[in-house]
């Protein structure tokens, strides 16, 4: 707060249309996230309602104000709500550990109608002996998070600024990329789980257009289809919607212009039965020049 002088500076010095978008905002997030102070995430809606004042209402008022600056449409509310649901369900899936073991006291953001489903308690999750359930609680919550797929490149698409457009989707492919590491992967409950830099330097260098957003999203939904399996009880779910991704993103008519975001694993070789080869054609080398010379 000994900062703040600084935000209301910037915030005075800024056009009365960005000013009344910022404040309209800020007023209902704060409203919304006082709500939560008290109230658990129970029900699905109570975690959209959540995820809504937190994050959604940023992608309204990032909205309004790209429509502000002239440079955009206005996007419906609908749309601009998914954008921010979609990023932040992706945290708080990821951030399962973190939060957990928040001191002094754990931060629960998953919802109870979904983790109840698994166990009785959300922490039990974290403990070796669940790691079954967790997996697949897991993959219901990632389930959850692509339900918000088809809005955001819906979004997307309707922008036309090329600096707006990178804001928005660099994130979201970020996000999606993040779902397709954490699915059916036990180390969420065990330590961070996170895209590597090399394949983050990627998305950033390569978000250009909207090809390529339809690209990576592409290519991280397949990453994320190749893992489904067929005994999880969401699998069929999690299928439909991935398949409904993937047919958003063929039907683009762009996926032939797209490079791959998946690192793929080239064949690699075993060093060691070479060095192993190296010191048997030593030591046999040593041998006949030793034989040698006694003969000489």
């Amino acid at each position: 707060m000994d900062q703040f002088h600084h935000v209301s500076t910037a915030f005075l010095e800024l056009g009365r249309s960005y000013q009344e978008a910022i404040e309209d905002i800020t007023r209902k997030m704060g409203a919304g996230m006082a709500k939560f102070i008290c109230k658990e995430v129970e029900t699905g809606d109570d975690y959209d309602e959540y995820c809504h004042y937190v994050a959604g209402l940023v992608g309204l008022g990032l909205s309004k104000l790209f429509h502000a600056s002239g440079k955009e449409d206005l996007a419906s509310d609908t749309l601009s709500n998914s954008m921010g649901l979609f990023l932040q369900k992706t945290n708080i899936i990821r951030d399962y550990l973190e939060d957990i073991n928040e001191i002094p006291k754990s931060r629960m953001f998953w919802p109870r109608e979904i983790w109840s489903k698994y166990v009785s308690k959300l922490e039990e999750l974290k403990y070796e002996e669940n790691s079954v359930k967790a997996v697949q609680c897991l993959n219901d919550m990632v389930t959850n998070a692509l339900a918000h797929v088809d809005d955001c490149l819906k979004y997307m698409s309707a922008l036309q600024d090329p600096a707006i457009f990178r804001f928005c989707a660099i994130p979201q492919i970020m996000a999606i990329g993040t779902l397709a590491m954490c699915y059916n992967n036990i180390q969420v409950f065990r330590g961070v789980v996170k895209m590597r830099r090399g394949l983050t330097a990627k998305v950033i260098a390569r978000t250009k257009t909207m090809s390529d957003v339809y690209g990576a999203f592409y290519d991280f939904s397949c990453l994320l289809q190749s893992k489904v399996d067929n005994n999880d009880p969401n699998a069929r779910k999690t299928k439909d919607r991935l398949e409904s991704i993937l047919k958003t993103c063929r039907d683009s008519g762009t996926l032939n212009e797209r490079k791959s975001y998946i690192i793929r694993k080239e064949p690699t070789y075993n060093p060691m039965p070479i060095a192993v080869i190296f010191i048997i054609l030593a030591i046999l080398l040593a041998y006949l020049s030793a034989t040698r010379s006694n003969y000489i």
